[in-house]
């Protein structure tokens, strides 16, 4: 037996959490009037079960009997939305938690507020490539690309691709600090020496990028961490809502108009 407190709103959220079915249930009758019946075979309970919830639900002015069926209040649709948002958002924090750590503030801060509109990868032993991964597929489709921090676009198993995709045409644009500059180019000589004479590329270079990677694919965002003594991602997420760009865009404007361009033979010399 449920017990809960009916003027507590807690009480009434704890009701509805309790038993998986009751905000399918609640969700499935704002969408349109919907029988016992049918309720039950949607949400896979028994009639008894969902007898009980609708009169409860009624009891509470979140629904309404129109002839055979139910269907939710303005009441309900409010409740229905606003328990969809929630767990929304527990599912997306759930992603999360356990990367928050290698995230810096700055990036935390966005990522609150929209968190349910992204794609956490994450990595970890059986596939520690996995954000890379990701991140290859996200290169796969774009037209023109940009990133800030320490280039992992240049990274297994992700170098042959950006080369191939620069080379085809893709325009691309990349701020790095001087000494990763320095490494790609001494280790990789001859992909760089293919991409930089494409013409396709402007390499910039800034003596202070953020802690993290930010890349831009077309109208897609991606935030990856870095980790200096390992070489590798253990975490990206990305997304295309309108604040993750308009945060992104501020972020690499500002550093944009401090870089300068990259000088090949001092770098190398």
């Amino acid at each position: 037996m449920d017990h809960y407190r009916q003027d507590s709103p807690i009480g009434d959220v704890a009701y509805l959490t309790r038993s998986e079915h009751r905000v399918p249930t609640l969700v499935a009758l704002t969408d349109r009037p919907r029988s016992r019946s049918e309720l039950c075979e949607l949400t896979g309970v028994s009639s008894s079960t969902i007898r009980r919830t609708l009169t409860e639900f009624g009891d509470r002015n979140w629904i309404r009997k129109e002839g055979y069926q139910f269907v939710a209040t303005t009441l309900g649709e409010g409740i229905a939305s606003g328990m969809e948002d929630l767990l929304e958002r527990v599912e997306a924090e759930r992603k999360l938690r356990d990367v928050w750590h290698w995230l810096p503030d700055d990036v935390i801060e966005f990522t609150i507020e929209m968190s349910s509109e992204m794609t956490v990868t994450v990595a970890d032993h059986d596939a520690p490539y996995r954000p890379i991964g990701r991140f290859r597929s996200l290169l796969q489709d774009a037209d023109r690309f940009r990133f800030l921090g320490v280039d992992i676009a240049l990274l297994e198993p992700c170098r042959e691709e950006f080369r191939q995709q620069v080379l085809g045409g893709m325009q691309a644009e990349i701020i790095n600090p001087p000494n990763a500059a320095r490494y790609v180019l001494s280790t990789y000589p001859e992909l760089c020496s293919d991409i930089l004479e494409s013409g396709n590329l402007n390499p910039l270079v800034h003596d202070d990028v953020p802690p993290y990677g930010l890349s831009f694919f077309d109208d897609r965002i991606a935030v990856n961490d870095y980790d200096p003594d390992s070489a590798g991602v253990e975490v990206l997420i990305d997304t295309d809502t309108p604040a993750a760009d308009e945060w992104a865009e501020s972020v690499y404007t500002t550093y944009r108009a401090e870089a300068r361009p990259l000088e090949y033979q001092q770098l190398i010399g």
